[in-house]
């Protein structure tokens, strides 16, 4: 799956891989070693994530029912736990530096294609 940031025009990922059961969510990037430029990991349904016995920094877009963004924490490090983010339905996990570097901010439209 790819995503986009329809806002920016830019693309945040171009192989996305959707965790939408429980299973899927709690293994999450665990044991991986990285996340690799054009990947991401989406986690539906997610209010908050942790990234406990992760193995490197990740960057986290939060967003609401109609893909916009509510939230972003530019690269979180391993052992931390987010705050809840209430109006957040799911979670995109990126490698480290991405949000940034496409300029994505609250408020920009995500599409997924």
């Amino acid at each position: 799956m790819k995503i986009i940031n329809k806002t920016k025009q830019t693309v945040l990922a171009n192989n996305a891989i959707l965790a939408n059961t429980a299973f899927k969510r709690l293994k999450g990037l665990l044991g991986r070693k990285s996340i690799l430029p054009g990947e991401a990991l989406i986690l539906k349904p997610a209010n908050s994530i942790h990234t406990m016995f992760m193995r490197f920094s990740i960057d986290l877009i939060f967003l609401d029912k109609k893909n916009v963004v509510v939230k972003i924490i530019h690269s979180m490090i391993p052992f931390r736990f987010t705050a809840l983010y209430l109006s957040s339905s799911q979670v995109i996990e990126l490698p480290s530096g991405v949000a940034k570097s496409c300029l994505t901010a609250a408020g920009d439209q995500i599409v997924f294609e």
